[in-house]
């Protein structure tokens, strides 16, 4: 489901989500990301996360997008994401091919993403009759708020180039390359740095956006499991993606 891999002598931790199609992020594959963090992340100059076949993450499980499962998953993935923002060291999102709903918040919550140039990032969510509550807090505090809007409220996903121009892609890569990409942006940037104070600045860097995100990524989790999950229009989009077939909104 997920695979380490160790690059410059352990300084480089790979989390490669591994999972086909399209490495969702199922309760147990977010399970399985916390516990490779606590088994592997110590002592790190650099902690990425990537897809294998060809894609970042197409998000969470939508059949897990109902009462019940998603009292689970919900919290254990906002969970996953403040161990993120927690880890002291540098973190980046490798990303190619598509990165969306959930995957996109996996990559928000890193420091840095780096994509290959025809990968697209969105937030899908609003097709089901749901809104990402950790994608709604962290894309306003990495573009602006105006921009998190659009994509939030129409749910369009849109390239690595766009996303770059926005400042949330640190660099971009030719289709193929990403690891030849990531692997020169660290010997470039942090292979000569000390481990202390990349830790330390780590954490520093993150202290605002921290003390921003996280209680309002907790007030979001509330509002979609009291007001979107018990509602008919919730339910409806999940069987209209699973039937494929166009929803039928009631508003209720």
């Amino acid at each position: 489901m997920i695979r380490t891999i160790e690059e410059r002598g352990g300084a480089w931790l790979r989390i490669v989500l591994d999972r086909p199609r399209g490495n969702l992020l199922s309760l147990e594959m977010v399970r399985t990301i916390a516990a490779a963090l606590d088994a592997h992340a110590a002592g790190r100059k650099w902690v990425t996360f990537e897809g294998a076949g060809g894609e970042f993450s197409f998000g969470a499980m939508v059949q897990e997008h109902v009462p019940g499962p998603m009292e689970r998953v919900l919290p254990e993935t906002h969970a996953l994401l403040r161990r993120v923002l927690a880890l002291p060291a540098p973190t980046a999102a490798l990303v190619e091919g598509r990165c969306l709903g959930g995957g996109f918040e996996l990559a928000l919550a890193c420091d840095l993403v780096i994509a290959e140039d025809d990968a697209t990032l969105g937030l899908p969510e609003i097709g089901l009759a749901a809104f990402p509550p950790a994608g709604s807090v962290l894309l306003p505090l990495r573009v602006g708020a105006s921009r998190a809007a659009s994509a939030v409220l129409t749910g369009v996903a849109k390239s690595a180039p766009h996303w770059h121009d926005m400042g949330l892609v640190e660099a971009l890569a030719p289709r193929g390359r990403i690891a030849e990409a990531a692997g020169a942006w660290f010997d470039r940037n942090l292979a000569p740095r000390s481990p202390v104070a990349l830790a330390a600045a780590a954490l520093a860097s993150r202290l605002v956006l921290r003390a921003i995100a996280e209680p309002a990524i907790a007030a979001a989790e509330k509002l979609y499991l009291d007001r979107v999950l018990p509602s008919h229009d919730a339910a409806e989009g999940v069987r209209a993606f699973i039937d494929r077939r166009p929803p039928e909104w009631t508003g209720t």
